[in-house]
């Protein structure tokens, strides 16, 4: 059995009625998490995504109630001016707590499928707390319009530090940018030359493709 990660960021206090839609549309239930917008005004516009708080809301979902869930949600949000965005991620291997089965990925979306829509990209970067910001400034010159900020923090113990050669920082930033797939490079080497990644240990990127991209509510 496939399954996917459907991901909405939404304005503060919204992320119930995101989870609340899609449990009535089939889904188990969701998880939402606290962030902040970066975007500027005309990002603002086009997204939703300004500098406010964020319900950033996670669920995962078998393939079969994927769309239903994701058109409830579309279609909910119709009617609420620049509410936010929706997309998902495709997932691996999926455990349940209490289950001592993994559930493997069996398959997916081929390639020529793939080539007929416009992708993007999740980048999430991970620095020390603090310069998230800084990551966000180069990105948007880089071509990117606005993202969201989560706070989070290590996990790292001394003795990892002293093997690693790591500097322990506990609290983290957590930066998520969802741009075309054509920006990713640019965006991240615009990131990954920032002076707060010149020293070892203090940072990461990662990516990730993002599927089904949509603006959630009026523009």
């Amino acid at each position: 059995m496939n399954y996917k990660l459907l991901i909405s960021i939404v304005p503060h206090d919204s992320g119930e009625f995101i989870t609340d839609t899609a449990k009535k549309a089939g889904a188990g239930g969701g998880t939402i998490a606290m962030g902040r917008g970066t975007a500027s005004n005309g990002i603002l516009q086009l997204l939703g995504l300004g500098d406010t708080s964020k319900d950033i809301v996670y669920i995962i979902l078998e393939d079969e109630k994927y769309q239903d869930a994701k058109d409830a949600i579309i279609q909910a949000c119709e009617n609420k001016k620049h509410f936010g965005v929706l997309f998902s991620l495709e997932v691996g291997d999926f455990v349940k707590a209490g289950s001592k089965k993994s559930v493997e990925k069996t398959g997916g979306d081929s390639m020529a499928e793939n080539e007929k829509k416009e992708t993007y990209q999740m980048i999430n970067v991970i620095v020390n707390k603090g310069y998230a910001e800084d990551a966000m400034d180069a990105a948007r010159r880089a071509g990117a319009g606005g993202g969201t900020i989560m706070g989070a923090r290590g996990t790292a113990k001394e003795g990892d530090a002293a093997f690693f050669g790591m500097k322990i920082v506990p609290e983290k930033d957590m930066l998520i940018i969802l741009v075309p797939s054509e920006k990713k490079d640019a965006i991240v080497q615009a990131i990954k030359v920032l002076p707060c990644f010149a020293e070892a240990g203090s940072g990461i990127i990662f990516c990730n493709e993002a599927q089904d991209f949509t603006v959630l509510g009026k523009k």
